[in-house]
């Protein structure tokens, strides 16, 4: 299975303390399957630097500690002008930031990828271009 997790995913992994973090157990089971294998994460450029920025503010004192256990997990990064140009058209369609949009071009132009979002409004906004599903809904089988 290949997946691309945006931030707000991503930041369940390590700000998973708050007991009413929505659906942070589905972040965590799918942060073990990119662990034992079973899932194969691609990523766009800014991932961990967008990921940083909020530990960074949310969580000061350990962001270091987890900026390095996010930089040991295993991902591709994928950087075309393809992914650029098609994150440019989602941005302007869905009137959307790039940084967003970004995650989900990735997984249009990566084949038999999806985007997995904890993001509910730009899900409703963009669900029709599809190879995306809400963290909510996502389950590994």
């Amino acid at each position: 299975m290949i997946l691309v997790v945006d931030a707000s995913v991503a930041l369940k992994w390590f700000l998973n303390v708050r007991d009413t973090e929505a659906d942070k157990d589905r972040a965590l089971g799918l942060l073990t399957g990119i662990g034992d294998g079973s899932i194969q994460l691609v990523q766009p450029v800014h991932f961990i630097a967008e990921v940083t920025a909020v530990l960074g503010r949310e969580k000061p004192n350990g962001a270091i500690d987890d900026l390095l256990d996010l930089m040991d997990i295993e991902c591709r990064v994928v950087e075309t002008p393809e992914i650029y140009a098609a994150a440019l058209t989602l941005a302007a369609r869905y009137q959307h930031h790039l940084f967003d949009t970004l995650y989900h071009a990735v997984a249009l132009q990566t084949a038999g990828a999806t985007l997995v979002t904890a993001d509910r409004r730009y899900f409703v906004k963009a669900r029709r271009e599809g190879q995306m599903v809400l963290l909510a809904d996502w389950s590994p089988g």
